[in-house]
């Protein structure tokens, strides 16, 4: 149904194919055990099986706080109608180029020169349900881009309702074009949620996105992991009760590109900052650490993978869970420990 090959298995996958690496304190907090190479921990750990009918960033970070998707959102492999690219050409006044299923990178090398010459915005989709807009940040400003995508947020309702609108502005000559880090996402705002009922969180880089800011506290995206754990010093030294962060360098710069070995020193990189993260926890915090999908950079394919995801959990003991139904086990363990009064129809608390 999600188009993987068999057996995805993201770091399991990148350990076999560079022969190890060294991360330490997520091997002591059993994230390297729960999936499959690495020692046992101080830590609970075990795995999680996503229940939503997807293996995206939406889908994933709703179904942690609650919210399982029961019907698959549209996607478009041989690109979207063109009843529907017409429509959207006419409401920004620009004819369009692209409207295929296609690498960003690969789809703005190949089309960046004609989009210079014509100012024609590139569009593009994924396996993904996505609707994504790339303009050279010279010849379109980002701000029109961001425009441009309110618009086609507007207009992308049923049967079209494409989960997620992103602006992808890039700089940069033929042959050497870079996508800068003023990406800016426009999901479908999500149900109701756990992050309603807690109210002031502190989320980093896309997260307060996927959840159409509500429920987070107004700030600054994050685009990259450094900057990512920059605003994590932030939120620590904050009043925040909670904090939902997400660290894509992983994804978007080495399991989108098939890229294990730069996986994999990303996965050391992350491991150092990961190490005085646990420094700071104080008496009565909770730390969970997971994914919201896979992505198997040793895989033929580009596209995220549906898989099991590990978990661990820091701050109640030591313990080997298995496997656990629903990333919604996520939500109700914060819930369970901020006693905040909210249920889940699935999932199941990680802390007893």
């Amino acid at each position: 149904m999600f188009g993987d090959h068999e057996g995805p298995s993201t770091i399991k996958h990148v350990w076999d194919h560079v022969g190890g690496f060294s991360a330490p304190a997520l091997e002591s907090v059993g994230f390297l055990a729960a999936c499959g190479v690495g020692s046992a921990s101080r830590a609970r750990y075990g795995r999680l099986r996503e229940l939503s009918k997807g293996k995206d960033s939406v889908t994933g970070h709703w179904e942690m706080m609650g919210v399982v998707t029961e019907r698959a959102f549209p996607t478009y492999l041989s690109g979207f109608p063109p009843s529907l690219v017409r429509a959207f050409e006419k409401k920004i006044g620009r004819q369009t180029i692209g409207n295929i299923a296609a690498s960003g990178t690969a789809i703005i090398e190949d089309l960046g020169p004609l989009h210079e010459e014509t100012g024609m915005p590139i569009v593009y989709t994924s396996a993904d349900s996505v609707f994504q807009i790339a303009c050279h940040e010279d010849v379109v400003p980002v701000e029109e881009l961001y425009k441009m995508c309110r618009t086609a947020r507007e207009m992308l309702v049923e049967p079209d309702n494409v989960q997620r609108v992103i602006a992808r502005p890039f700089v940069g000559a033929p042959g050497a074009y870079v996508r800068t880090e003023r990406r800016k996402d426009f999901p479908l705002a999500p149900p109701h949620n756990l992050v309603d009922e807690i109210g002031d969180g502190f989320g980093i880089g896309v997260v307060p996105e996927l959840f159409d800011g509500r429920g987070f506290r107004p700030l600054e995206r994050t685009q990259s992991n450094e900057q990512h754990w920059g605003m994590m010093g932030t939120a620590m030294d904050s009043d925040a009760r909670f904090v939902f962060a997400n660290f894509e360098d992983f994804d978007m710069k080495y399991g989108h590109r098939n890229d294990p070995a730069g996986f994999a020193n990303c996965l050391v990189e992350f491991d150092r900052e990961f190490a005085k993260l646990l420094g700071t926890l104080r008496e009565g915090d909770l730390l969970i650490v997971t994914a919201d999908h896979g992505n198997d950079p040793t895989d033929a394919s580009t596209d995220h993978s549906r898989e099991y995801v590990p978990v661990c959990v820091v701050g109640y003991g030591a313990q080997k869970l298995g496997d656990v139904d629903s990333f919604a086990s996520i939500g109700v363990s914060v819930a369970e420990h901020l006693a905040v009064g909210w249920t889940s129809k699935t999932g199941q608390s990680l802390l007893a």
